[in-house]
């Protein structure tokens, strides 16, 4: 990890397992058991970076091939390549390999962190702003000011603590996202950097 102390990343690790439940807890293992390919994202994993991001809901990218061997996700919708399911009590957003930026971050963009006794597949910093950036311009054109407001606050968290370069992950979006998207994005990122800056001066950060 790029940012924060081991004692503060010990203690967020500790909060980010009491705080789920144990049917989350049986979906790691079950994912574990089935040898499945998988890549953990969304509100859970951002919980092993951040703090102050409490979901019990989980997002996976999955292939459709590897959705079909864990029939106890019970799918109720799909729409293009997004996935709405339940495990139990668990709400289970899944991202399918099918589209080519959640294959590129379910590739190239993993770490693993534990939860409890289970290793578990999660996507890196950089991945997960992969993710928030490129759902951004379809939250948008559907006026979705809540996630909007949710996806822009979880970008600045990431940034502010672990200063990754946006530059690299709008290079890495860009063949996947048309021009006037794009411009959009980079003045997103522009804000955002703004209002990093902003706070540093103003409460004298470094």
């Amino acid at each position: 990890w790029n940012g924060g102390s081991r004692s503060e990343h010990t203690r967020m690790a500790s909060n980010t397992e009491s705080s789920l439940s144990q049917d989350v807890l049986d979906l790691f293992s079950l994912l574990c058991d089935r040898a499945v390919s998988y890549l953990l994202v969304g509100g859970v994993a951002l919980l092993k970076y951040i703090e102050g991001r409490n979901t019990q809901d989980i997002d996976f990218v999955l292939s459709a091939e590897a959705l079909n061997k864990l029939p106890e996700i019970v799918v109720s919708q799909r729409e293009h390549e997004v996935v709405r399911a339940r495990f139990r009590s668990v709400r289970v957003d899944v991202l399918l390999t099918a589209d080519p930026v959640f294959k590129l971050v379910h590739d190239r963009y993993a770490t693993t962190h534990p939860f409890q006794e289970v290793a578990v597949r999660c996507a890196t910093i950089e991945g997960l702003l992969i993710l928030k950036l490129y759902a951004l311009p379809p939250l948008y054109r559907q006026g979705d000011t809540q996630r909007i407001a949710l996806y822009e606050t979880d970008i600045l968290m990431l940034v502010d603590r672990y200063h990754p370069s946006l530059d690299a992950v709008l290079e890495t979006l860009q063949p996947f996202i048309d021009e006037g998207a794009m411009a959009g994005l980079r003045n997103i990122v522009a804000d955002i950097e703004r209002r990093i800056a902003r706070m540093r001066r103003d409460g004298g950060r470094t």
